[in-house]
């Protein structure tokens, strides 16, 4: 499990998590892989690629874990 901190923000879009934690090597990879249901937010699967995630939330993709702290 990582930590991500949002660092003076309310929340990031799901797509530029996956990209900033190097989970996706692109925007576009990022989106596709949303697209296609591989990534789930809190245990549920998210296809809204700019969806926004805030403290306390997990993502899950690829068997990496993240959970989102407030700064």
């Amino acid at each position: 499990m990582v930590e991500f901190a949002l660092e003076g923000h309310e929340y990031i879009a799901l797509n530029d998590l996956l990209k900033v934690e190097g989970l996706c090597d692109s925007g576009g990879m990022a989106k596709s892989v949303i697209a296609e249901g591989q990534v789930t937010v809190d245990g549920a699967i998210e296809q809204r690629k700019r969806c926004k995630i805030r403290n306390g939330q997990v993502v899950e993709f690829a068997g990496h874990q993240i959970i989102i702290k407030a700064s």
